[in-house]
């Protein structure tokens, strides 16, 4: 009879995926499905963190923040594409110059 190991997470692993969601302004249960782990355990770790810290459920982040968070993660997103468009120009142009 094969019985189930159960996981063992590092703290770091935790604060990690707590921070995901706090900080980062993500879903708790897209971190947690991106990670690997039960949503139900990643909701126990930020139950903890909460009575860690000791703070009642608010936002962390204010509304400029919010906005400017955005901001940048939609021009991150568009330097990553353009990063890419140069890497196949770079590439093309090389093997043209052959």
């Amino acid at each position: 009879m094969q019985m189930n190991k159960r996981r063992i997470f590092s703290d770091e692993f935790k604060t990690e995926a707590v921070r995901r969601v706090r900080e980062d302004g993500r879903r708790p249960a897209s971190v947690a499905k991106e990670l690997g782990v039960p949503r139900q355990l990643m909701q126990a770790w930020l139950e903890r963190a909460r009575e860690i810290v000791g703070e009642v459920q608010a936002p962390v982040l204010s509304e400029d923040e919010r906005a400017e968070l955005l901001r940048l993660r939609q021009e991150n997103q568009r330097l990553k594409m353009e990063k890419e468009i140069l890497k196949k120009a770079t590439a093309f142009f090389a093997k043209e110059s052959l």
